[in-house]
């Protein structure tokens, strides 16, 4: 059987001295695992399409217990991540989020829209690295499940509160009043960066990245998305180590 789809290829590896097998997140199968023949010829058409962080049109065979991409054709390369080994990092932290959360053969078009919004707001510098970071982590645990409460205190319920704290083990919010004896738990956020987690898991996907911070309100967002993504995946993600070791 054959299959049409799109993909963002998010994982290569060369297989001999001519083939690759690469992994990549489909609009209508999720994460699949696929061999390309020859894709290492220079006369090949799929190579380029087939690399990392290419989005493509894949025509993909259906065997018994393989993928295999007969034809490639790229959408969007994204060249300007390539070229800049920070944004590059994030980008493959990126996919490796990817790897964890999006499921396989299933659907998954709302993850890849999210990840190439991702790519595509972090290529263009329409916002800064921290931010585009923080909102692909939080809208990713989101959709895939771990949405974090963030309405409203867990105790009394209050919507806003001068010294409002997030804990990334429960993924919850407590005021200043209600976590008494318990900060040690929490990371304390102001208003600004408790508003911006709401935004970047209730708002409008087309406004996902419609905000700004500023710099200092920008690592305490990342902070706190951070910190979450770690607890729920109960992982560590080499991509992110390696990210966090440049990006200065």
């Amino acid at each position: 059987m054959k299959i049409s789809t799109d993909g963002l290829i998010i994982k290569e590896q060369n297989i001999g001295e001519q083939n690759r097998l690469v992994t990549a997140l489909t609009k209508s199968h999720g994460i699949i695992r696929a061999f390309v023949r020859n894709a290492r010829s220079i006369k090949s058409p799929k190579g380029s399409a087939t690399r990392l962080l290419c989005y493509s049109r894949l025509t993909i065979f259906i065997g018994r217990d393989t993928y295999t991409i007969d034809e490639a054709q790229s959408q969007e390369m994204f060249v300007s991540l390539r070229t800049d080994i920070v944004k590059m990092s994030l980008a493959q932290y990126f996919c490796e989020l990817a790897l964890a959360f999006a499921p396989e053969n299933l659907p998954a078009e709302e993850y890849l829209r999210l990840f190439l919004n991702g790519l595509y707001v972090l290529s263009r510098e329409k916002r800064s690295r921290g931010l585009v970071k923080a909102a692909v982590e939080l809208r990713l645990l989101s959709i895939a499940g771990y949405m974090p409460d963030l309405m409203c205190c867990n105790g009394c319920q209050c919507y806003a509160h001068e010294n409002m704290f997030f804990l990334p083990q429960s993924g919850i919010l407590l005021c200043g009043d209600c976590i008494q004896g318990r900060e040690k738990y929490g990371i304390l956020l102001g208003m600004g960066v408790t508003t911006a987690m709401r935004h970047c898991i209730y708002a409008p996907f087309e406004k996902l990245f419609g905000f700004t911070l500023p710099e200092p309100s920008v690592a305490l967002l990342e902070q706190a998305s951070e910190a979450y993504v770690l607890h729920v995946s109960e992982r560590v993600f080499k991509t992110l180590d390696f990210y966090k070791t440049i990006q200065n």
